[in-house]
């Protein structure tokens, strides 16, 4: 399993959105250096696009997208591209990579976004779905991946 290292953490909340708010409409992005293993978290109202519209990002197709919903019980549904248009790599081959550091991208979200966390401590108890997208049925499929508390990485520390 792949944990967090905060320091290689960068966070940046798009226009209109801020470290405690809004609860809805909520979204991350997330994108990562192969160089350095930094990781590039956007939180806003919706999906950063230009984060991921680049050239390297579009044929690698590694970012990972994440946007809370709110219908019925609260969670935060977790979205990666495993095959279809321009991709690097075989589809069973970049769902095991995407399933191998699920643990680190769930860490960054709620690390990047703790103080959201701070004033909605009821979200602690949100289920994860992970939606693994491909054109081939059984790449394509979603997973629980428990409650996004399991992720707080501060729990550990304090």
């Amino acid at each position: 399993m792949s944990n967090l290292n905060p320091r290689k953490l960068h966070v940046e909340f798009m226009d209109g959105t801020y470290p405690q708010e809004p609860k809805v409409p909520r979204a991350y992005t997330l994108t990562h250096s192969d160089a350095t293993g930094d990781l590039f978290l956007t939180v806003g109202s919706d999906f950063n696009l230009p984060q991921i519209s680049g050239w390297y990002t579009r044929f690698m197709r590694d970012e990972v997208t994440a946007v809370w919903n709110f219908h019925k019980l609260p969670n935060l549904r977790v979205h990666c591209h495993v095959s279809g248009g321009i991709v690097f790599g075989l589809p069973g081959w970049r769902k095991s990579i995407f399933r191998q550091h699920m643990p680190m991208v769930l860490q960054a979200f709620r690390y990047g976004d703790r103080e959201f966390f701070a004033v909605n401590p009821d979200l602690e108890e949100a289920k994860v779905w992970v939606y693994f997208h491909a054109r081939q049925r059984r790449y394509n499929s979603v997973e629980s991946w428990g409650r996004i508390a399991k992720y707080n990485i501060l729990k550990n520390v304090d």
